[in-house]
């Protein structure tokens, strides 16, 4: 199983996440996203015709999206990966594709403010980081509902993919100069994800142990 991969990128490293957290081996193939601009060289566009990483290929199967990658992972996986993506009942599917959706919209805000701190990408990073603010700020409070029902993750009693996409986001707000300090349950969760059985790192990170 081969993952054309960039260190950096949020949606890559929710892919490795998984990946080890399932026990799942993958051959890593790097792609110069900046400053080499490999993503639209003709090589890649013809594994990736939109120039989108990640991309994982499995044998006859070829994914250019990291959510949909996940949902991929976590069924091939029979047994072992039903927790992970627990679509048995309706408003379990639903719940964590809600929070799927969410993680994507992250990549506006907290996503943007890390490509201008680390990259010089010019966009009005003031905007951005308000609105991560805001979105952290909704996932604190969601996360401090779930505390008070007994539980320490987004949906259900377990670690899902949704924890898996929302978690590559906001672990690495620091890199857009997001301060999680005021965000007591989101620092509860941060530091819970760390301990999940399998769990990568990934640069930028670290802290949270």
């Amino acid at each position: 199983m081969k993952l054309y991969d960039y260190v950096l990128s949020s949606d890559c490293y929710k892919v490795r996440l998984l990946a080890g957290c399932l026990g799942i081996e993958l051959q890593t193939i790097p792609v110069n996203v900046f400053p080499g601009e490999e993503h639209r060289s003709p090589e890649f566009l013809a594994v990736s015709p939109l120039g989108k990483i990640p991309v994982l290929s499995d044998g006859g199967v070829v994914l250019q999206d990291a959510h949909a990658i996940l949902v991929y992972l976590a069924k091939r996986q029979g047994d072992a990966g039903a927790a992970w993506y627990p679509d048995a009942d309706a408003a379990s599917c639903a719940a964590v594709q809600q929070w799927l959706t969410f993680a994507t919209e992250l990549d506006g805000t907290i996503g943007a403010a890390r490509q201008h701190s680390m990259l010089g990408k010019p966009l009005d990073v003031d905007r951005a980081r308000s609105g991560a603010r805001e979105q952290i700020t909704a996932l604190d409070d969601h996360l401090t509902d779930r505390e008070f029902d007994g539980s320490a993750w987004i949906v259900g009693n377990s670690p899902t993919i949704a924890d898996v996409a929302v978690f590559a986001q906001v672990a690495v707000a620091g890199d857009g100069a997001i301060d999680l300090t005021p965000y007591k349950a989101v620092g509860r969760w941060l530091k819970t994800m760390v301990s999940v059985p399998g769990f990568s790192p990934m640069p930028g990170i670290s802290a949270i142990r």
